[in-house]
């Protein structure tokens, strides 16, 4: 099926359950995007601010452009301008300098915290004690340019369902509590980013309001990867 086809599809199957669609654009060509984009689709995301920057000034500008990609604090500045929502913030340092970056641009940029629920060692996130700490930390507290507007998580790559479940379950209680004890008066707190095309669906089951989908979208060819001009 064509990328049109797919995104007009996925719209039927999320639309209905208030699921938001994120189609994970990195390393594929403007043209993929503007087929998405001319079928509808207005959320993309990437996991690289450079090939991210790129494709925001190519583009057209009522793209929301979605940051999932590990963020690094040097790299803020660049994306401060116009980004929609990062998904991918792990540390207080990085929520810092997003309220930096954003205060500059007289902005309120809204985030995901990342939280680790993978049994693997190469995913990136807070554990349960480090979001906590991050919460009741005073300088928290003292970021105005900043939004927090939910949690992200990606689960282990397994082909065990069982295992995948209790990961995006647990997730799913931990925001409940969270949004009860730190959000209770910010109905803004509403996303829960987890799912991705091998498991969106077993996300969905277990809560999520928005999903990662790349593959399922612009399929699985391969295509060369972006490089700086």
């Amino acid at each position: 099926m064509s990328i049109e086809n797919n995104i007009t599809e996925l719209q039927k199957e999320l639309q209905p359950i208030a699921v938001q669609l994120v189609a994970i654009s990195k390393t594929k060509p403007n043209e993929d995007v503007l087929e998405a984009y001319h079928a509808g689709q207005r959320i993309f995301g990437e996991n690289q601010v450079q090939e991210l920057v790129a494709k925001y000034e190519a583009l057209p500008k009522d793209i929301e452009w979605h940051l999932v990609g590990h963020l690094q604090t040097n790299k803020v500045k660049y994306i401060a301008e116009f980004i929609s929502l990062i998904h991918s913030v792990d540390s207080l340092k990085v929520l810092m300098e997003i309220n930096k970056q954003a205060k500059k641009h007289n902005r309120v940029i809204d985030c995901l915290l990342q939280v680790f629920i993978a049994d693997e060692d190469t995913k990136f996130g807070l554990d349960h004690a480090e979001l906590i700490e991050l919460l009741r930390s005073p300088e928290f507290t003292e970021l105005e340019n900043i939004r927090i507007r939910g949690l992200m998580g990606i689960a282990t790559n397994t082909e065990n369902e069982r295992i995948v479940k209790e990961e995006f379950y647990e997730l799913k209680m931990l925001f409940d509590g969270i949004k009860v004890t730190y959000f209770r008066k910010q109905a803004s707190f509403d996303i829960l980013s987890m799912g991705m095309s091998s498991d969106y669906k077993l996300a969905i089951e277990q809560g999520s309001n928005m999903v990662r989908l790349g593959s399922t979208i612009f399929g699985k060819r391969v295509i060369k990867h972006f490089k700086a001009k």
